[in-house]
């Protein structure tokens, strides 16, 4: 759990296709946060996104539908996300990391099922 207060938040935008070892890459990055013992990690799927290449991606009909944006945050206390980072390296050839603070007003955890 993440005590109220200040904390910091790691976002990671990759590309759908972006694999490790022929697995999703941000599944390969969430599976690495929960072995590091963060607070959680959750993905998000873009509909459409540009990035360093300038290309627009999008779902839309008849567009491209590969090459979509994906986005990992993190949120957890300063220290363990900076702690965290070095597990990343030899994961994020391309794509942009970004760290920002955040202030966590409640985090409560749900039952387990």
């Amino acid at each position: 759990m993440i005590p109220a207060g200040r904390a910091l938040r790691l976002t990671i935008f990759v590309d759908d296709t972006d694999t490790w070892r022929h697995r999703p890459l941000y599944s390969e990055i969430v599976h690495r946060a929960h072995a590091a013992g963060l607070a959680g990690a959750s993905v998000f799927r873009g509909v459409e996104g540009f990035g360093a290449t300038s290309m627009v991606h999008t779902t839309r009909l008849l567009s491209m539908s590969d090459h979509l944006p994906v986005v990992v945050t993190i949120i957890d206390t300063e220290e363990r996300i900076r702690a965290f980072l070095p597990r990343l390296d030899d994961l994020l050839t391309e794509g942009l990391t970004i760290l920002d603070e955040v202030e966590v007003v409640r985090h409560r955890g749900g039952r387990a099922a």
